[in-house]
């Protein structure tokens, strides 16, 4: 796939691309709160994009487990000036991580140029139409339950199975509506109703998404299920975990890794490249 925006092209087949996440939310599990000012959104993006981000996910409610629901207004007055301040001073593709069709339709406006939809397009019906008449890229997630109910008892018969069936389900739907599988990416959903033992299967066997036709992004940065395996309470200090499973990840012909620590990251996708390939690869 290549997402094309007014200043860059990406080539999701050709490497593995870095998405550096931007919370702008009171109560995310990870960074909730710290972002209070548009000079601290600046710098972060700043930061992430100095150390190599391809995209920045901007987003404005909470997904962690248990989260309550935000009113679209207010999570448009989260989203539209941290994207608009972004915008004017980097032009780096930014993704907007909404389940909200007005929201999205906003945020594209602003200068974002994906949707990265959870619900993937559940939620609200309508997202469908605003990635028609934006042309932009969509992001498509499973999760079991909702952000509310995700981690209650979550249970599966056949979690590969069931995961890439629900995806492959939400993308024939998206094509009937009239959206290309080529401008589809889908997320496995690492976290979103998924124990321990959940999560391990399906980063063990993420090749098996890419039957899809799809181009496969992995959200596992700071989850809980690395604080439990290594009993890492706080979620920032989960990220030499996290770089290791992304290292991991390069082995499976992921696309695109969210993460919080885009440099740490960075290095470890750099590394595994080097072994797999027996030489170090230099990206222009």
């Amino acid at each position: 796939m290549l997402i094309k925006t007014p200043h860059h092209t990406l080539d999701l087949n050709a490497r593995v691309h870095i998405m550096g996440i931007l919370n702008v939310t009171p109560d995310s599990f990870s960074d909730g709160g710290r972002l209070h000012s548009e000079k601290d959104v600046l710098n972060q993006a700043e930061t992430m994009v100095k150390e190599g981000a391809d995209i920045l996910d901007i987003g404005g409610e909470s997904t962690r487990p248990h989260a309550d629901a935000v009113a679209e207004d207010d999570e448009i007055q989260r989203v539209i000036p941290a994207i608009t301040a972004i915008r004017k001073h980097f032009t780096t593709p930014i993704s907007i991580d909404t389940t909200k069709a007005e929201v999205a339709r906003q945020a594209l406006e602003a200068g974002a140029d994906i949707i990265n939809d959870t619900s993937a397009f559940q939620h609200d019906p309508e997202m469908i139409d605003v990635a028609l008449k934006s042309d932009a890229p969509v992001i498509i997630m499973h999760m079991q339950g909702t952000p509310r109910t995700m981690q209650v008892n979550p249970s599966y018969d056949d979690v590969i199975g069931e995961i890439r069936t629900y995806l492959a389900e939400r993308i024939e739907w998206a094509e009937r509506k009239g959206l290309s599988r080529k401008k589809i990416i889908v997320d496995p959903g690492i976290g979103f109703g998924k124990t321990v033992g959940h999560n391990l299967t399906i980063l063990k066997n993420l090749s098996e998404f890419s039957s899809l036709g799809c181009p496969v992004l992995v959200g596992h940065s700071r989850k809980a299920f690395i604080g439990t395996l290594l009993d890492i309470k706080d979620p920032s200090s989960r990220d030499d975990a996290t770089s290791v499973l992304s290292a991991l990840c390069v082995q499976s012909g992921v696309s695109i890794l969210r993460v919080h620590d885009v440099g740490k990251t960075i290095q470890a996708v750099k590394l595994a490249r080097a072994v797999i390939n027996g030489q170090l690869i230099i990206d222009n």
